[in-house]
């Protein structure tokens, strides 16, 4: 299984790796356009922010999370882009000011929590360790989104582990969002994170089991490859299915990636 990692302190150093791919851009490298439709580098970083403040107050203020939450107007997309909003428009040198005093913030509020402190979150209440975590998933996810943009390929270490929990937590996920039936069992994952450390998560016992790199499991659930273009394998038609609506967040699935698109980067 590998040692364990504390996700508190892993949360920082991917905070740091995401704030590596920006600092010192000019105005035109964060106006590139990323993989998603319609975001720039400046929409990513905006996008972070948002989450980080929700977290926030999730962990030191839950009354506060819950008066923005309640709040909302629209569906779930709709508040999305509504929350970039505060953070566009400024110039990009505040945007970057706003995202590192954010990221500290949030880092102080998980960590002064115990791992297992619940605390609310969008979908449910979780656990402070596990909203850390569905935090490096967003790192994860809008800093390859960045690191596209740049031409750079991340360095990834296993850190890893944190993200490919959270899928295996959220495997439900791809279903709900296209309102397909979920399945009365779960899936079992069988990872190698990058270190070689061999990971299983999910139903230890289940018959459907999806199995190949962490990273690729990561990539396929955050929708930022296309599963023909990782080395993932399925063990049975539901974990077959699964590789193809495997989503760890809610809202729409997006339009995803195209097959080939990253042929040369499909491992980043």
């Amino acid at each position: 299984m590998g040692p364990q990692r504390d996700v508190f302190d892993d949360l920082v150093l991917e905070g740091a790796w995401v704030d590596g791919l920006v600092d010192g851009l000019d105005d035109s490298q964060w106006e590139t356009g990323t993989p998603a439709p319609g975001w720039t580098v400046a929409h990513q970083i905006a996008h972070l922010t948002m989450v980080f403040s929700l977290a926030e107050k999730a962990a030191a203020a839950p009354r506060a999370f819950g008066a923005v939450i309640g709040g909302l107007k629209g569906s779930f997309d709709d508040a999305v882009q509504a929350g970039l909003l505060p953070y566009l428009g400024n110039g990009n040198a505040k945007l970057l000011d706003q995202w590192r005093a954010q990221r500290a913030a949030t880092e102080r509020a998980l960590s002064a929590l115990p791992p297992e402190r619940i605390v609310p979150w969008l979908v449910r209440p979780i656990p402070a360790g596990v909203l850390a975590a569905a935090g490096m998933m967003e790192l994860f996810a809008h800093g390859q989104d960045v690191a596209d943009a740049r031409g750079r390929a991340p360095e990834r270490t296993d850190r890893i582990r944190h993200v490919a929990g959270f899928v295996a937590l959220t495997w439900d996920f791809g279903y709900r969002s296209r309102d397909l039936p979920v399945p009365e069992r779960g899936l079992r994952f069988e990872v190698t994170g990058p270190s070689g450390a061999e990971w299983v998560f999910g139903e230890p016992e289940a018959d459907a089991c999806v199995s190949g790199p962490a990273v690729d499991l990561c990539l396929l659930a955050t929708r930022r490859r296309h599963r023909d273009d990782l080395a993932l394998s399925a063990s049975g038609p539901v974990a077959d299915q699964w590789l193809n609506i495997a989503q760890a967040y809610r809202g729409s699935a997006g339009p995803g990636r195209k097959p080939g698109q990253f042929t040369q980067r499909a491992r980043g």
